[in-house]
């Protein structure tokens, strides 16, 4: 059984370009002693979007580079649509899209021009240019130099030039960097058509609120393993966090943390004494929802809210508890 709790056949395993867009086994890349990428074992299907997530040096950038065939593994094996990317020809990299953290143009060329240059160079149809731009929202610009480009519209830039040639696979390093909410929402609903059509995107970024619901799949790497890989609520199963309850007390608190008694794991009371966080098992939500709505007047308003993916990627990466706990970054 691999990550994902999916047995994966044999038969399954040969369909590839239709069926499995990435296959990693006993994946490991080394330098010297330092293991980058150690022991990965996981199955992406065509279709899907997954969330990788990981403190800075949990290895998200070698996994990357592995899959896009810019360093070859050190042990176990590697099959990206169907074929071991390190291998692989011209034809099967132009399946490919990437978007890096750092987006670099030439200044002096328009924005027309410069998506012009790498479709020249992925050999895509140079028609799809216009349309791009016009997809990702730099349609007035494109007769403009870069370098009067604002950092969201180099992002955009960037964009749409990973999709050229409708590729069947993204991989996006902190895509979403400068751009505004508007920008954000137009993003995500790209990503879910390219998804919708049987693309496989990959998404690498720290601002985990946007990835929640946006990703059918999410990895967390913690020091070159892969410390948990699958649906969002799966993994809210594994961590077996707490419910976080709000309540709101015009008569003081006191009455509702006695009412819940044993049902509460842990409480925070705001100074005021009128605002009070509790902290459930969530096989306890209902019973301690049945105490609350007994309480009347007690209670003049609640909020319930599970474990969300920073609490969940927190809880499964030491390294990032204790980066925050320092005041780092995590």
């Amino acid at each position: 059984m691999n990550a994902i709790g999916r047995i994966v056949t044999p038969e399954l395993e040969t369909t590839g370009l239709e069926t499995v867009a990435i296959a990693a086994r006993g994946l490991g890349r080394h330098y010297g002693a330092h293991r980058a990428v150690d022991g990965l074992d996981f199955t992406l299907d065509a279709g899907t979007t997954l969330a990788l997530i990981g403190h800075n040096g949990a290895g998200k950038t070698t996994l990357m580079k592995l899959i896009l065939g810019l360093i070859r593994p050190t042990i176990g094996s590697l099959k990206v649509l169907g074929v071991e990317p390190g291998h692989a020809a011209l034809e099967h990299r132009r399946q490919i899209g990437f978007l890096p953290e750092n987006v670099a143009f030439h200044d002096e060329l328009t924005g027309s021009q410069t998506l012009r240059y790498y479709a020249r160079l992925k050999r895509a149809p140079l028609q799809q240019c216009d349309a791009l731009l016009e997809r990702v929202g730099l349609s007035f610009a494109e007769s403009r130099r870069v370098k009067t480009y604002s950092k969201g519209m180099r992002q955009r830039l960037g964009l749409a030039q990973a999709l050229l040639g409708e590729p069947r696979l993204l991989l996006l390093d902190e895509p979403t960097t400068g751009l505004d909410p508007a920008s954000r929402a137009e993003f995500f609903q790209i990503m879910r058509e390219l998804a919708d059509r049987g693309a496989t995107v990959i998404i690498s970024s720290h601002i985990l609120t946007e990835l929640e619901a946006k990703t059918d799949l999410v990895a967390i790497m913690n020091a070159g393993h892969l410390a948990a890989f699958g649906p969002l609520d799966m993994l809210r199963r594994e961590a077996d966090l707490p419910v976080r309850i709000t309540v709101a007390t015009p008569n003081g608190t006191g009455a509702v943390v006695l009412a819940l008694g044993d049902l509460v794991q842990d409480s925070i009371s705001a100074e005021d004494g009128h605002l009070l966080q509790l902290f459930v098992h969530v096989e306890d939500k209902l019973a301690a929802l049945a105490k609350l709505t007994a309480l009347g007047d007690a209670v003049a308003d609640l909020d319930i809210a599970r474990p969300g993916l920073d609490e969940i990627y927190r809880h499964f990466s030491p390294e990032a508890a204790n980066a925050a706990a320092a005041g780092g970054e995590a």
